[in-house]
């Protein structure tokens, strides 16, 4: 049976990506792994040597468990999850966001990014093709707010986020965080435009690369 290891570093993330599996593709084994220090260490020391080999270790231990790919979770940390493609080549190894980039740029027009960890917003920019039309906003104080058990101030900080872009000229939203999927509905409330989710969009990535029917 296919095992696939899902590495979070943020807790907020665990119930999207496990529930979009639930709705989409069910079959798989799925390994959680939750790290969730490494939001707040990345913040403050950036993605040095340390970090590199904390996820090397992480992506270690999958494997050593079986896992036939490794999907993380988490926007910020990119450099050091290409490290763990190039160590593990043999087997899938996805960014966070990957697969949505590939399809907002299917829909064509300029994209807005809505992010509520700040650091996202300044790794993320540079996973898009150069020339890409990108917008980018921070939900400011979403990420806060479901930390302090409001959900549905974290949704309409994130909507908000959207229309400030749409008002911009974006022509499809992307929301950037696992955790941020959680708002898509209310974001599609508000923007007349697509709304894409990472963790659908990874989903149907994985199920293709592994070829789950």
């Amino acid at each position: 049976m296919t095992r696939i290891a899902l590495i979070h570093a943020l807790a907020h993330s665990v119930a999207p990506i496990n529930e979009a599996f639930a709705r989409s593709w069910p079959a798989p084994v799925l390994m959680n792994l939750l790290d969730d220090s490494l939001s707040a260490d990345v913040a403050r020391t950036g993605l040095d040597e340390r970090m590199h080999r904390r996820f090397l270790t992480l992506a270690d231990y999958a494997v050593d468990c079986g896992a036939d790919a490794i999907l993380f979770t988490c926007s910020a940390f990119g450099p050091c999850i290409e490290a763990v493609a190039r160590r593990h080549a043999g087997i899938p190894v996805l960014k966070p966001n990957e697969a949505m980039i590939d399809d907002a740029r299917r829909h064509g027009g300029r994209i807005g990014l809505v992010a509520s960890f700040a650091p996202t917003l300044a790794s993320m920019p540079a996973e898009f093709p150069p020339g890409t039309g990108l917008d980018t906003e921070l939900a400011q104080g979403a990420l806060q707010a479901l930390n302090d058990g409001d959900p549905a101030m974290h949704d309409e900080s994130a909507a908000q986020a959207a229309q400030r872009l749409h008002a911009r000229g974006c022509r499809v939203i992307a929301l950037a965080q696992f955790s941020l999927a959680r708002a898509a509905g209310r974001v599609a409330q508000r923007v007349p435009v697509p709304v894409l989710t990472t963790v659908d969009s990874a989903v149907q990535r994985l199920r293709q690369r592994l070829g789950g029917e």
